[in-house]
């Protein structure tokens, strides 16, 4: 008879052999990927240099007040300009010079004073009057006294010519600009003294405004959006703290309720969305009537206070439109896999089963969490005092044709130097925070590096995580005896064992995912970069090198995925791992597609929901469209900055909850799929499987496979598969007939395999 050949598997790989001693997670281990581990201890030591460089270099106080023409700090607290918050331009109208938005500084003289002028005021008027003289002071550089002539203090620019009424705007003197009959005013009155003899129109003012408020404008727009998270942070914990109880109690509530609580989902999702549609609905025929709400969007333009949007029409319908499709999109699939829910929600209970043997999983995210939270602190902190970190840069300004305009200067000597006499007019002012050190010409490399430790620390942190869950849900899956055979903490033994062995395993596989996520936002960068001035071809380059590293940057984070719970589980480098996971998942394409991903789109739905249920609260309660919280609500400039906040930050958490049943379905998964290839249900290779798993995936096997398990009787399968046993029958046996559980000769065997062994004792006919 002819040698039968082995059977052909094509390029998918080899499935796993039957192995007598594999138990699970491997606990004899080598460390992994020892050349990349030294490597990230290497990054991680250069990040720590960067920060305290940063640290030493920088000054965060550039971005929170305003400079003066010295680059002094206004309204500081501890120096003698802790009293004068506010800055004061001697000449706003020098800021309608093109300069201003080129170089962001006003080519004027800037003071720090306690409040704005209040009227108009010249400086050879106030000369004569004692009062008014000792007005205009507060108003002037130190080094006046009262015997210099009004020449010679115009001539050293100690003082302003003129004075007009100004009002403080974000810790800035501009003028009070008004309108009446469709002229503009300052301070009631259309013209004005310059204090050199000259009459000026109210209306020269504007160009000089204009500009000085556009190098301001983004800053204005942080500070607001700043000041509304001072008012409204005790809210947004709040928020925050409520998503945190509705997660957790939907995790519990799957724990013991999985089947209603995934229709439960399923059917509030759809309600909450469909609220929003109501809602949305209602907002548009409202505004209906409303004078200006058929402005288009297009019309508006980008403003600066959101809030604006929701009184245009246009708004509401984009919105209903969105919501819309969201909620076809949703009902289509849930249609569509209408044949493979059921199977999928007992997938869900299965690892809700199996969460109960690993109560502590449900805790994890919240180390999770406070390791992200502590990356992110570090990276933005480095981040704003690498930005701070300039000096102070002074230019010399001139209003006449100066040779040395614009060139570099300092103040402390500039009188008695050779460029003021050339240029008696001109001054050495602030120009803007700079350096020409080495330091300061590498700084965009060190905040490119600050970046890319960030994304690298923050998928190690999310690796070790997946790690970690992994480790313990394997070892639930392949425990003989359940939960005898587990470790007594199994996420604290996994979480040890990642980080003892595999620390050079998880910074690999996050190096990799970094490196093309650093590279989208480089994609982003040259995009920003290159706005306006690309062609059409560029445009479809750009497009398509960012969908592919999109695509890839998804692809990477699956692997990956996959790849550290075989690491988990046999403790070997990344890449025999992902190759391993890779070829596994491929041998079971079919039930990864139909079982895996609509888990995962259950899941989703769950988080969807508790963003939904927060989100709505967030907004009746900020936009005050509830009267019963009109009087707690804080009063904001923007409402949307806490909603949103309190959106993003519900999501967070929901998936940091959430992410522990989609770790715990995809490790069950895995095992499910090696243990079908390792064991076949017979007496010696039993399946390690739970009856009910077994029958969930079984029904969904590649076409041609087949489950040898359904050949044995019915009652043995059932006992079997409750409790499945282990090659090693002859010890159990052996156990048996050496003792016979009295105090002097007791069991070694567990309470329940004796249990199981007596049970089918009793069924097998007497020999």
């Amino acid at each position: 008879m002819p040698e039968e050949e082995p059977p052909y598997y094509g390029k998918n790989g080899e499935p796993r052999k039957y192995d007598a001693n594999f138990k699970g997670p491997i606990y004899n281990r080598g460390c992994t990927d020892i050349v990349c581990c030294i490597l990230f201890v290497i990054f991680i030591l250069g990040y720590l240099a960067v920060g305290i460089l940063a640290w030493s270099q920088g000054d965060p106080r550039k971005v929170i007040y305003a400079t003066d023409s010295r680059g002094q700090f206004c309204g500081q607290a501890g120096t003698p300009l802790e009293t004068k918050p506010l800055l004061f331009y001697f000449n706003i109208m020098k800021c309608a010079s093109p300069m201003v938005l080129l170089e962001f500084q006003c080519p004027t003289t800037q003071i720090c004073v306690e409040k704005c002028p209040d009227k108009f005021m010249t400086l050879l008027k106030a000369y004569n009057n004692k009062d008014d003289f000792n007005y205009y002071k507060n108003f002037c550089n130190e080094g006046l006294n009262d015997q210099m002539a009004v020449t010679d203090i115009l001539k050293y620019g100690l003082c302003p010519a003129m004075l007009t009424p100004s009002v403080p705007f974000t810790r800035r003197c501009f003028p009070a600009l008004g309108q009446k009959g469709g002229v503009i005013t300052v301070g009631n009155n259309t013209q004005f003294d310059d204090g050199r003899g000259n009459v000026l129109n109210a209306e020269d003012l504007v160009a000089g405004v204009k500009n000085a408020t556009v190098v301001i404008e983004a800053r204005q727009v942080a500070m607001k959006i700043f000041e509304d998270f001072t008012h409204s942070w005790y809210w947004i914990l709040l928020g925050l703290v409520i998503a945190l109880l509705i997660s957790l109690l939907f995790i519990v509530l799957l724990r013991f309720l999985a089947g209603i609580m995934v229709w439960v989902m399923i059917v509030m999702v759809i309600l909450v969305i469909g609220y929003g549609i109501f809602h949305c609905t209602m907002m548009y025929v409202s505004l209906k009537s409303e004078p200006g709400s058929n402005v288009t969007l297009q019309d508006l333009g980008l403003q600066a206070d959101f809030s604006v949007y929701l009184h245009i029409r246009q708004t509401w319908l984009a919105f209903i439109i969105i919501l819309a499709i969201v909620e076809l999109v949703i009902i289509l699939l849930l249609i569509f896999l209408r044949n493979r829910l059921l199977i999928a929600i007992a997938l869900i209970k299965e690892a809700s089963r199996a969460i109960g043997y690993v109560m502590s999983a449900l805790f994890y995210p919240l180390f999770t969490f406070a390791l992200l939270a502590m990356v992110i602190a570090y990276w933005a902190v480095t981040a704003v005092f690498l930005s701070t970190s300039n000096h102070p840069i002074y230019k010399i300004f001139d209003d006449k044709d100066c040779v040395y305009s614009r060139n570099n200067c300092e103040p402390a000597n500039y009188s008695t130097s050779v460029m003021k006499t050339a240029c008696p007019s001109s001054q050495c002012l602030f120009a803007f925070y700079g350096g020409e050190t080495v330091y300061h010409k590498y700084l965009v490399g060190l905040q490119f590096y600050n970046v890319f430790l960030f994304f690298w620390c923050a998928n190690f942190v999310t690796a070790l995580g997946q790690m970690t869950l992994a480790g313990a849900f394997a070892s639930y899956y392949w425990a003989f005896v359940k939960p005898d055979d587990m470790p007594a903490f199994p996420v604290f033994s996994s979480l040890g064992r990642s980080l003892r062995y595999h620390t050079g395993t998880l910074a690999f596989g996050s190096l990799i995912l970094s490196i093309v996520q650093i590279i989208r936002v480089l994609l982003e960068y040259i995009d920003h970069k290159l706005q306006g001035t690309q062609n059409a071809f560029t445009k479809f380059l750009l497009c398509c090198l960012k969908c592919c590293f999109w695509c890839l940057e998804k692809f990477i984070k699956f692997l990956n995925r996959n790849a550290y719970i075989m690491v988990a589980i046999y403790g070997k480098n990344f890449c025999t791992s992902a190759k391993d996971a890779f070829f596994l998942l491929m041998r079971n394409m079919i039930r990864v597609a139909v079982l895996d991903k609509v888990t995962d789109f259950l899941l989703f739905l769950g988080k969807l929901l508790i963003v939904g249920l927060v989100g709505i609260f967030a907004f009746f309660f900020f936009s005050g469209k509830v009267k019963a919280f009109e009087n707690t609500a804080p009063t904001l400039n923007y409402y949307w900055v806490p909603i949103l906040t309190v959106a993003v930050g519900s999501y967070l958490i929901a998936h940091g909850f959430f992410s522990v049943y989609a770790m715990c379905v995809d490790t069950l998964f895995l095992c499910f799929c090696e243990d079908l290839e390792r064991n076949d249900g017979s007496a010696a290779r039993p399946y390690y499987m739970s009856a009910s798993l077994h029958d969930i995936l079984s029904e969904n096997k590649p076409d041609g496979e087949t489950d040898q398990s359904l050949q044995h009787q019915p009652e043995d399968r059932e006992i079997q598969m409750q409790h499945p046993r282990r090659p090693e029958k002859d010890q159990e046996v052996e156990d048996l007939e050496r003792n016979d559980g009295s105090a002097e000769k007791p069991y070694l065997m567990s309470e329940s395999l004796l249990k199981v062994l007596n049970k089918k004792n009793k069924s097998e006919p007497a020999k």
